[in-house]
């Protein structure tokens, strides 16, 4: 004896079998990926061959760290607020991680002192990771601090290197 499936199974089957045909309309995130942090992302400006991209709230004096570089020099000046007496930066992305000594300096913003590390090469693997994945990580002491782009603004920090390489 013969049984007909229920017309339940055969609409969650054809339900299946649309759904794995189906084109998603936002790439999914790279196993792995750090999620964006609600209300920070990043933001290019060039200004002339002057060029920056920063990483904090939009229109605010909440910058977390901030890159800057002239057109295709492949050199990059790092700016962040300073944690402490540290006088570095270190940054970490995908694995690859740098320590790029600094200079600690009065912010001028407000409370609290920056760091800035001068004549970076843009070449270093923790930058080439950053550009490929789009995400870079601070570290100050033990904790890690995640720098990921909203969807739809990676596309800033493959700008900002893009025209920073040097040719």
């Amino acid at each position: 004896m013969r049984r007909t499936p229920s017309i339940a199974v055969v609409t969650t089957l054809a339900l299946l079998a649309l759904g794995a045909c189906a084109t998603p309309t936002m790439r999914a995130p790279e196993a792995g990926a750090p999620a964006p942090t609600p209300g920070l992302d990043w933001f290019d400006h060039r200004d002339g061959g002057d060029l920056s991209l920063a990483y904090g709230r939009e229109t605010s004096d909440d910058l977390r760290l901030r890159l800057d570089c002239r057109a295709g020099s492949g050199t990059l000046m790092l700016t962040a607020p300073a944690h402490g007496a540290e006088p570095f930066i270190h940054l970490e992305s995908g694995g690859d991680t740098e320590r790029f000594t600094a200079k600690v300096e009065p912010s001028g913003l407000g409370d609290g002192d920056l760091v800035i590390a001068s004549d970076v090469s843009q070449r270093q693997p923790v930058f080439q990771r950053f550009r490929s994945l789009g995400w870079i990580a601070a570290w100050h002491g033990e904790t890690r601090e995640v720098y990921a782009p909203q969807p739809g603004s990676a596309v800033a920090v493959s700008r900002f290197m893009d025209a920073c390489e040097a040719g």
